[in-house]
């Protein structure tokens, strides 16, 4: 299999987005060829790939990534660059389903992954536009009991950096008459994922660790004493595999293949719309989701244009046309854009868990992975990344808490994920229109 012609990545450029456009002066990095060894190998240039590499490497391990396409890629590079708090599946409902300890667990680690990225960007001087604050916004009375029972439950678990708007008190922050209210989060933010991926990459190579791109896996062995990865042109054999290529693995790690499905979300970015108009909008510079099942979420970028996002195709396939499909949920929010150009629209995969909770583990005793964020990866990558690099130096704590979270396949298996999971946010979208 040729690396120019692989199935999903293409020739391997990066995706037509805003990001690419923008993104900062990266090297070319060799495609892995011939026969090598090493300490540690991982697979997958994205967020949790490189989370873990850069956590391990700044504990002096000898490490290196093996990417099918460029740096960030996937989902890391074209995501709508929200630092989220928080996964997927609420606190309530790790409750119900898991018991307190785990509940516990989860919200004692919800912020880490902002701070991992906060913390990253400092140390490295990393340029990614990066801003503070993070709102979710209510269309609904039944929205806004929904954020205040959500506020009163993180701050029964002493996270109390969150506070409830009215109204009037949103359009401080949000200039749209669309909204019951929200929940602002100090310690939510925004950046440039695409430069966040490529600043960690740069400081993964300038500590010592090794970046293969435009190399494909297309066997992985983790029966083998050693792990061997086999790519379309080498291959390298290490004391310790991790597995981190979520909705883009495929079918290269069978035991790993039914535990998530790909789902695509699609983002657009508006012509620059210059001060003035940027801050009427959004006039604290705020990155925003609503809370409905298939959400809305925007923010500025760096040169104030007006990035949104949202809907999701259930099995990752890309809808005809990106902007018809946006747009009109655009201009709901913000109608005062109808004439307003687009100048980038584009999409990418997330890996679903049916769960809705990330999964991290391990196949035998040397093969670790994590994957299955479903769609709060910016921060849960980096939390993971931290997490596998502690297993892999010796530190299981919290590992093994993730471990032993319970995974269910998709009803049907592989064939019916997607008809199923159609039905659900059918359901789901139906309850938002109603306001349930």
């Amino acid at each position: 299999m040729n690396a120019m012609t692989h199935p999903y990545a293409g020739d391997g450029s990066h995706t037509s987005s805003y990001y690419a456009a923008s993104a900062n002066p990266s090297p070319d990095r060799p495609r892995l060829t011939g026969k090598g060894e090493i300490d540690i190998c991982i697979v997958g240039a994205g967020y949790s790939g490189l989370s873990t590499g850069l956590h391990l490497v700044e504990k002096g391990y000898k490490v290196a990534i093996i990417e099918g396409a460029r740096v960030g890629w996937g989902a890391s590079g074209r995501n709508g660059g929200q630092i989220v708090n928080g996964l997927n599946a609420s606190l309530q409902t790790i409750r119900k389903r898991y018991g307190q300890d785990t509940a516990t667990f989860v919200a004692g680690l919800v912020q880490e992954g902002g701070e991992i990225i906060r913390e990253r960007v400092r140390t490295y001087d990393i340029q990614c536009d990066l801003k503070d604050l993070n709102i979710f916004t209510g269309l609904t009375k039944a929205h806004m009991k929904e954020l205040e029972e959500r506020m009163k439950l993180w701050a029964s678990y002493g996270i109390t950096n969150q506070k409830l708007l009215d109204r009037d008190q949103l359009r401080e922050h949000v200039n749209s008459d669309l909204y019951e209210g929200g929940l602002i989060d100090y310690t939510g933010g925004h950046m440039h994922p695409l430069n966040l991926a490529l600043g960690e990459a740069a400081a993964f190579e300038k500590l010592g660790g090794r970046i293969y791109e435009m190399s494909p896996v297309i066997h992985v062995d983790t029966g083998a004493g050693k792990p061997v990865v086999k790519t379309d042109r080498g291959e390298m054999t290490c004391k310790t595999l991790v597995l981190c290529g979520n909705a883009y693995l495929g079918h290269v790690v069978p035991p790993l293949t039914s535990r998530v499905m790909p789902v695509s979300t699609q983002v657009m970015a508006t012509e620059p719309l210059g001060e003035e108009r940027a801050h009427s909008l959004l006039p604290q510079d705020a990155c925003v989701e609503d809370i409905r099942y298939i959400l809305d979420y925007y923010r500025l970028s760096g040169d104030k244009r007006l990035l949104f996002g949202g809907g999701t195709v259930y099995g990752g396939t890309d809808p005809r046309d990106i902007e018809a499909k946006l747009r009109p949920n655009m201009l709901k929010v913000f109608p005062q854009l109808k004439d307003i150009r687009i100048d980038y629209a584009w999409s990418g995969n997330f890996a679903l868990s049916f769960s809705r909770v990330p999964q991290m583990g391990r196949i035998g005793n040397n093969t670790y992975f994590a994957h299955g964020y479903s769609g709060h990866g910016v921060t849960g990558s980096h939390t993971f990344g931290r997490i596998l690099s502690e297993a892999i130096d010796g530190e299981l704590t919290r590992f093994d808490m993730f471990d032993k979270v319970p995974w269910y396949p998709f009803p049907g298996g592989r064939m019916f994920r997607v008809p199923y999971s159609m039905v659900g946010s059918w359901w789901y979208a139906l309850r938002d229109r109603l306001g349930f």
